[in-house]
């Protein structure tokens, strides 16, 4: 009797929220398609919820590419100074006011809530939830700072008045519960989903081969993402390098722009980030392989280098919450070579963890990438495999749903 009314009340919060709209006060530090994952994430989650209804607000630091596109379905679009200050400098102080009184600038609107995409904005969220007197929730796609100067005061006060935290990993929802103290029901495991519309394998792939000009007896792999050190883009090529020398005839191409890098007026630094491109260039002239790896830049639409690939790989030496480019590549019907570390493995389960290896071990990569490499003469079905398990479990759709509910819980 107890079990049937819990199913009867479960299914009366499903019908409530499926009837509730809400007002999602969003706050984004840059909203562009060149910072990564998270921005990315971001947009996709407030257009679909737009989509279905809700309305949208954001609120955003610094000028990128998605603005506009936000622009198009927001009912408002504001730009503040900044979501903190440090109080020991006056003119930080000066320039955060006319943040602070841009709060007042948004829309009363009924079921009101607070959306941060990452926790450095949490004092200006927890500002928001205060004044409008509404609740607050915090999207957890980073892992805890290990330098705990960027885990300051006001970001504290912040993260304390959050209602719900969401994370897109299990391994990432360990670590903030681990550094916040906070008990298991407070953060909510929703994965991250991709558009399985827009990664697909390929038509004809022997088509696409020669479109790119790579040869029959030709194998490769690739990596999708931002140049940075904490991604292992010097481990790959290394590695890359030593499987190279087992004789077989393979292309790396890495797909991406090098990180953002600041001067200490907070300028945008473009040369430390041409110079750390240049010191991995020198590592393949070093290792002898530069005519064997191709830098591509950075590609609004990677999925033709996805599907060109025989493996893409995500050689990260930090904590990856999640990593999008392995649920891509896999929607491509294309397999991923991943470190066991962070969300990854959480991804790359059953046969697919053969692609696992121990983060910043290059023979190890080496080694994984060898036997990886010649999967679609040894079994064939693998890519049909990839396909299905994403779109039965990474889906775009699972992910905004998921976050939908939570938001859609918390403002009842």
């Amino acid at each position: 009797m107890t079990e049937t009314k819990l199913k009867s009340s479960e299914l009366s919060d499903e019908i409530t929220n499926k009837r509730k709209l809400m007002h999602v006060i969003v706050l984004e530090q840059q909203p562009s398609t060149l910072r990564g994952g998270q921005e990315l994430n971001l947009f996709e989650i407030c257009r679909t919820l737009a989509e279905k209804g809700h309305k949208i607000s954001l609120f955003y630091v610094k000028p990128g590419d998605l603005v506009e596109k936000y622009q198009e379905f927001c009912e408002q679009v504001i730009k503040v100074n900044s979501y903190g200050f440090d109080r020991r400098k006056l003119s930080d102080i000066i320039n955060f006011l006319p943040s602070f009184t841009d709060i007042w600038k948004v829309a009363d609107n009924e079921n009101s809530i607070v959306f941060i995409n990452q926790y450095p904005d949490a004092f200006y969220g927890y500002l928001v939830s205060l004044l409008k007197k509404i609740p607050f929730v915090c999207y957890l796609q980073i892992p805890p700072p290990v330098n705990r100067e960027e885990f300051n005061l006001q970001r504290r006060i912040g993260m304390k008045g959050v209602n719900k935290f969401i994370a897109v990993s299990q391994k990432t929802k360990n670590e903030w519960l681990q550094e916040l103290g906070l008990t298991e029901d407070r953060i909510d495991l929703v994965y991250n989903g991709t558009n399985l519309e827009k990664f697909k394998p390929a038509e004809n792939l022997a088509q696409l081969r020669n479109s790119w000009n790579i040869s029959e007896d030709t194998k490769v792999v690739s990596y999708v993402g931002r140049l940075d050190k904490d991604k292992g883009l010097e481990l790959l090529i290394e590695a890359f390098a030593l499987f190279l020398k087992t004789g077989k005839k393979a292309k790396l191409f890495i797909a991406g722009k090098p990180l953002l890098h600041f001067s200490a007026d907070g300028k945008e630094c473009a040369l430390a980030g041409e110079e750390y491109k240049q010191s991995l260039r020198q590592i393949a002239i070093d290792s002898g392989i530069e005519n064997s790896v191709e830098f591509l830049g950075h590609l609004s639409n990677p999925t033709s280098v996805y599907q060109v690939s025989d493996l893409t790989v995500v050689p990260s030496l930090w904590s990856e919450p999640f990593g999008r480019v392995v649920i891509e590549s896999m929607a491509c019907g294309t397999p991923v070579i991943g470190s066991r570390i962070g969300g990854i493995p959480e991804i790359l389960t059953g046969e697919f963890e053969a692609g696992l290896f121990e983060p910043g071990n290059k023979q190890d990569l080496a080694d994984t990438l060898n036997k990886m490499i010649d999967w679609r003469e040894i079994n064939p079905q693998l890519g049909a495999k990839l396909r299905e398990y994403t779109l039965n479990k990474f889906s775009l759709k699972s992910m905004i749903d998921g976050v939908e509910k939570v938001l859609l819980n918390v403002v009842k």
